[in-house]
């Protein structure tokens, strides 16, 4: 073998450097990637596929992390996006830094959905909750994942698996200035 021929094993790894448009490319776990790379790293636009969960990434990489276009930041989830879980679970909305924080929609597997705020991945501010087993409707504000104040109403009910024994009664105001009277004057007792 002539001095200035490299081995091949040499020629096998030079082969193997990925720059540039590539083919897709799969990992030992079965997970595919389509797209452009830079130094061994996924940099420029790809598809990225994942075997296991079934995501998919459509969008712009840097760096070997996801990035700009696609709704990625710093190789986290950022801006408006939607995201398929395992479990059969959709959320659809904005994110900042990989959780659900702004306006969205989660759709469960069972049929429930949240549509409203989101602060921190836990849902916060106005919203509305519906519980598809018993065909009601919650609307009103959460704190921290938790409903504190709002109102449950049969939304569909007549379809419901499961409703209530009862249907929620409907309740009307018969003299709404009266009552918000009262409760003007009720706030002036206490402030004074």
């Amino acid at each position: 073998m002539p001095k200035n021929t490299p081995k091949k094993s040499t020629i096998l790894d030079n082969k193997s450097q990925k720059c540039g448009l590539r083919h897709t490319v799969f990992s030992v776990h079965g997970d595919e990637y389509n797209g452009e790379w830079r130094d061994n790293k996924k940099h420029g636009k790809g598809l990225q596929l994942w075997k296991k969960s079934g995501a998919t990434y459509n969008g712009k990489w840097k760096n070997g992390k996801r990035d700009g276009y696609g709704e990625w930041s710093e190789g986290l989830r950022s801006g408006w996006g939607r995201m398929y879980y395992e479990s059969g679970d959709t959320y659809e909305g904005e994110w900042m830094k990989d959780k659900n924080h702004g306006q969205g929609i989660i759709r469960f597997a069972n049929g429930d959905w949240y549509e409203g705020n989101w602060q921190d991945g836990k849902r916060s501010g106005n919203g509305k909750y519906y519980y598809s087993d018993k065909g009601q409707l919650y609307e009103g504000f959460w704190v921290n994942g938790v409903a504190k104040c709002g109102t449950l109403s049969d939304f569909g009910r007549e379809e419901a698996p499961s409703p209530t024994m009862y249907p929620i009664p409907q309740v009307c105001l018969v003299n709404m200035q009266l009552v918000l009277e009262e409760a003007r004057l009720a706030h002036r007792h206490q402030c004074c």
